[in-house]
């Protein structure tokens, strides 16, 4: 009995490790996390993946600390790092080749036309950089617009009611904002490689916790072997958290593309790695913004590590 005791207070003063926590907003290239979590794909005990309302609330929750890692676009990446918060990315998920869009009243024909004009545009550095290429190609300036931040979830709310005569949105709810009647006028298909989801992780938790890590990418990889193996079935599943139906659903996956495990990683390693090279110019754009107020340290950019240990275990290079 003795023995047993001393067993039991043993156990009681293990420290219980939470799960590691990860956050996204809504958005088909986040989706493959939430399918490995509703599949049972990831152990809870391990991972919990956290569904928030928009960008800036992930955002918001990365940097008080109540988020381990998130899903993020690369240039709200550099946007949160230059504001102090550590983080590393990990994976590069996908590529935005039109799922990011500007879309305007049907009187608004081509972007030249929003001079003088209200523009819907959520805070954040994506929203940001999307109008920045669009006034560019039209010849505009900053200026030359009126800026309003309305969240992505009330874009259409904000150009049916005359607030706006465009928002800058991103799919399903850009879909869902034309099938409501009105009309892109500019999308991320015009700047190839410049719109790319990451996973980002708490430099902390990299060193502290990396097989919580290794846990991430494993459930990130497994959602999307599900996803890419029945695609039609994954959007049956997913669509019912949208207000899309299967075959919209799988219309909006035509706007981006997802980075295999091999091309994630190719993009991480090299001297300088290829996701430097495309974050240089995300960073160029953004500090003429004035998003951010200088160029990140481009070596404490990328923690590759557990990339390789994901490659290891599969027995890749």
């Amino acid at each position: 009995m003795v023995a047993a005791a001393v067993l039991v207070l043993a156990a009681c003063g293990e420290a219980v490790v939470p799960p590691l926590t990860v956050g996204m907003n809504p958005w088909v290239g986040y989706d493959p996390l939430v399918l490995a979590r509703d599949r049972g794909l990831t152990d809870p005990g391990q991972l919990r993946v956290v569904e928030l309302a928009s960008a800036s609330e992930t955002v918001l929750h990365l940097r008080n600390g109540l988020l381990d890692a998130a899903t993020l676009t690369l240039d709200e990446t550099l946007r949160l790092i230059d504001s102090g918060v550590a983080v590393r990315i990990v994976a590069v998920l996908d590529a935005s080749t039109g799922g990011d869009a500007v879309i305007a009243l049907p009187r608004i024909t081509s972007p030249a036309m929003l001079k003088g004009e209200f523009v819907a545009v959520e805070d954040s550095a994506v929203g940001a950089l999307l109008l920045q290429r669009l006034l560019q190609q039209a010849g505009l300036t900053r200026a030359d617009v009126r800026v309003t931040n309305v969240e992505v979830a009330r874009h259409l709310e904000a150009l049916q009611s005359g607030q706006a005569a465009a928002a800058v949105s991103f799919e399903p709810l850009a879909g869902a904002i034309e099938a409501a009647g009105y009309r892109r006028i500019f999308d991320s298909s015009e700047i190839p490689g410049e719109i790319l989801d990451v996973l980002v992780v708490r430099a902390e938790v990299l060193q502290q916790r990396p097989a919580a890590v290794d846990a991430l990418l494993l459930g990130w990889y497994a959602g999307l072997h599900a996803f890419q193996l029945d695609r039609a079935g994954a959007a049956e599943s997913l669509a019912r958290g949208t207000e899309l139906s299967p075959e919209a659903y799988m219309a909006v996956l035509g706007g981006l593309a997802f980075h295999s495990r091999e091309a994630s990683a190719h993009e991480l390693q090299g001297d300088p790695p290829p996701l430097v090279e495309k974050a240089r110019v995300v960073a160029e754009a953004l500090l003429e913004i004035g998003l951010i107020q200088r160029p990140p340290r481009w070596d404490g950019l990328i923690d590759s590590a557990p990339m390789r240990r994901l490659a290891a275990q599969a027995g890749t290079p």
